[in-house]
């Protein structure tokens, strides 16, 4: 359901909000814009969005400035619309706290799409309990089970699963897991993330080698598959 559903849709470029907001309100969802970094942080204090649609190269603030601000207080889902389309552009933008990356141009079915997919993911974490075919994350209960049978899993293993499977969906870059989940002290040594998402599959995937809810995204991180 979109009816209620607020975004804030922050971008400089007078067309292109246009056409977004159209595309938005033809769905029922309610949408306010802001043309800067600034605007965008005072309208999200003041309307409480329930997702930020926002450019990445804005005056007075860029979209990563924002982007950060949000994340320091707050989950908000956060889309980000940039011509900037390079590996280290998207890295960059999901390391800072983004949920997806959308390079322009795009179709604006695409664009919805993946506004569906995101506040739908956020109703899901919400609940705690994530539910891919067969397996099944319970972070309240700290348990984890596939088929319907535990799995036992040692606390870093479940920790690293636990951080995907808050963010279902949606990729997890190997530094994130690397600080969230071991800490800042080790630096860009990513090759304990590899390690852990190898036992990993070795205990959820029927084939390890070519796994169905862990999966790899080149260059990037790891995906909890939602879409099986």
């Amino acid at each position: 359901m979109s009816a209620g559903q607020r975004i804030l849709l922050a971008d400089d470029d007078p067309g292109i909000v246009a056409a977004i907001q159209s595309a938005l309100r033809a769905h029922a969802y309610e949408v306010v814009t802001a043309a800067n970094g600034e605007e965008a942080l005072v309208a999200y204090d003041y309307t409480a969005p329930h997702l930020v649609l926002l450019d990445l190269v804005m005056p007075r603030a860029s979209g990563l400035d924002v982007c950060r601000r949000i994340r320091q207080s707050a989950a908000t889902p956060i889309i980000v619309l940039s011509v900037k389309g390079a590996e280290a552009d998207i890295v960059s933008v999901l390391d800072s706290g983004a949920d997806d990356y959308l390079v322009k141009p795009f179709r604006l079915t695409e664009l919805l799409a993946r506004v569906r997919a995101v506040l739908r993911r956020g109703d899901r974490i919400a609940s705690r309990l994530v539910v891919c075919q067969e397996l099944e994350i319970d972070t309240d209960q700290r348990r984890v089970a596939l088929a319907g049978q535990p799995v036992a899993l040692t606390p870093i293993e479940y920790a690293v699963l636990a951080e995907l499977a808050a963010n279902v969906g949606r990729v997890v870059t190997s530094r994130q897991l690397l600080q969230r989940v071991w800490g800042p002290q080790y630096g860009d040594a990513t090759d304990y993330v590899k390690g852990v998402i190898r036992r990993l599959r070795v205990k959820l995937e029927q084939d390890p080698a070519h796994p169905s809810y862990l999966l790899t995204e080149p260059h990037l991180g790891y995906r909890l598959n939602d879409t099986l």
